[in-house]
C-alpha cells in the first residue's frame, strides 16, 4: 500500500441484498463509522436503494457506487440503467465486470470495455474487476487471463487528464466461498497488475490507479491484506452488509 500516492479505498458491494429501509439504516451507521476511518469508504447498494442512500451519504466521507451500468445514455434496454441515471442520483463510482456479471449474465471483455468508456464519459470512476477461476489458476493461466481482461477492458479507452480508474482483483474461486488467496498469491498478482497498468497507461494516471483485493475479505484478514505493498484497498462483499463488521475492516 502506498498512501503517499494512492489513498486506500475500501469498497462495500451489497449485491442483491437489502431493502430500501435496510440500506438506509446501514448507510447511516456507516457514515458515523467512516468519520474516523483512515481510508476512503465506498458502498454499492442495489439500484432500488441508490436514491435513498445517496441522501444519507451526501456530504459525508462515504462515496456512492452502482453495481453496473449500460453503455448507452438511454434507449429500449429493458432492465438496464444508464450512466446518466447514475450521475443524476449521485453516484461517484461504478463496479464493472464483476465476476458474477461475467459468470451469470454474459458479461464479456468487450461489454466491459464499452461500460468503462461510458463511465468515464460521464465522470464516473470505474472499478474494473478482473480475476481467474479455480480451473484457470490450476492450469497456470492466471496471468494470461488477467492480462487479457486488462488489455481488452481498457483497449481504446480515452482517458482524460482528470480521469480516474480503480482495478479490483477478485479471484473467482475466493468470492463468497470463504477461501482467501494467500498473501504471496495476492501480492504476486497485484504486482503483476501494477506492471500491466504501468505499461498500458500514461505515467501520471498509472501511478494513481488503485488496485483492490476482493475475495472473502473480513475483519480477521483485512490488516494483513491491506499492508501488502501493492494492495491499495479491498472490494468487500458479505462482510460489508453489517455496519459493525465493515467498521472493523475500514479501521483495519
Amino acid at each position: 500500500m502506498n498512501p503517499a500516492l494512492r489513498k486506500p479505498l475500501i469498497a462495500g458491494n451489497w449485491k442483491m441484498y437489502k431493502t430500501v429501509s435496510e440500506a438506509v439504516n446501514t448507510a447511516r451507521e456507516l457514515v458515523a463509522c467512516a468519520a474516523s476511518a483512515p481510508v476512503e469508504v465506498m458502498i454499492a447498494p442495489p439500484f432500488t436503494a441508490l436514491a435513498s442512500v445517496a441522501a444519507v451519504v451526501r456530504g459525508t466521507p462515504v462515496a456512492l457506487a452502482a453495481q453496473n451500468l449500460h453503455w448507452k445514455n438511454e434507449g429500449a434496454y429493458t432492465g438496464e440503467i444508464s450512466p446518466v441515471m447514475l450521475t443524476d442520483v449521485g453516484c461517484q463510482y461504478v463496479i464493472i465486470g464483476h465476476s458474477e456479471r461475467r459468470q451469470f449474465f454474459g458479461e464479456t471483455d468487450d461489454t466491459v470495455n464499452a461500460r468503462i468508456q461510458a463511465a468515464l464519459t460521464h465522470k464516473l470512476i470505474p472499478i474494473l474487476c478482473v480475476g481467474e477461476t479455480e480451473a484457470q489458476r490450476e492450469s497456470h493461466e492466471t496471468f494470461s487471463v488477467l492480462d487479457k481482461q486488462m488489455v481488452k477492458g481498457l483497449e481504446g479507452v480515452p482517458f482524460a487528464a482528470d480521469s480516474h480508474l480503480v482495478v479490483a482483483y477478485e479471484p473467482v474461486w475466493a468470492i463468497g466461498t470463504g477461501k482467501t488467496a494467500t498473501t504471496d498469491q495476492i501480492q504476486e498478482v497485484h504486482a503483476f497488475l501494477r506492471g500491466v497498468i504501468d505499461k498500458r497507461l500514461d505515467n501520471p494516471l498509472a501511478k494513481s490507479v488503485r488496485i483492490l483485493y476482493g475475495g472473502s475479505v473480513k475483519p480477521e484478514n483485512a490488516s494483513e491484506i491491506m499492508n501488502m505493498p501493492d494492495v491499495d484497498g479491498a472490494l468487500v462483499g458479505g462482510a460489508s452488509l453489517s455496519a459493525a463488521t465493515f467498521d472493523r475492516i475500514i479501521h483495519f
